[in-house]
């Protein structure tokens, strides 16, 4: 399961997390966003004992992904410490996604 995250609860599950967070930013509108969403709540319910996985509608929220350069969604991003160490812009498959939180854990 995704947490759903916001400009008021970001820093809380995001930044202060003790474990890594990849987090989807995405939009209703957003075909391709319609992709990558069950893939982050699958990797989430697997997975939840070592990582967050988390999720950000862009429209309701604009400051943060403006903070953090995110112009094209689907944007994943992978944080760890509170710092992003990895990006992935666009679908794809979950294959690549674990890929690159192998590398967090």
């Amino acid at each position: 399961m995704a947490v759903l995250v916001t400009e008021s609860n970001f820093e809380e599950v995001v930044l202060n997390s003790e474990k890594p967070v990849i987090v989807d930013f995405w939009a209703e509108w957003c075909g391709p966003c319609r992709l990558i969403g069950p893939i982050i709540e699958e990797i989430g319910e697997e997975h939840k004992d070592k990582v967050v996985a988390a999720k950000l509608d862009v429209d309701g929220n604009p400051t943060i992904p403006s903070k953090y350069g995110i112009r094209n969604i689907p944007t994943v991003l992978f944080f760890k410490n509170g710092e992003v160490v990895d990006k992935q812009v666009g679908a794809v498959p979950k294959s690549v996604l674990m890929k690159k939180l192998e590398n967090l854990l």
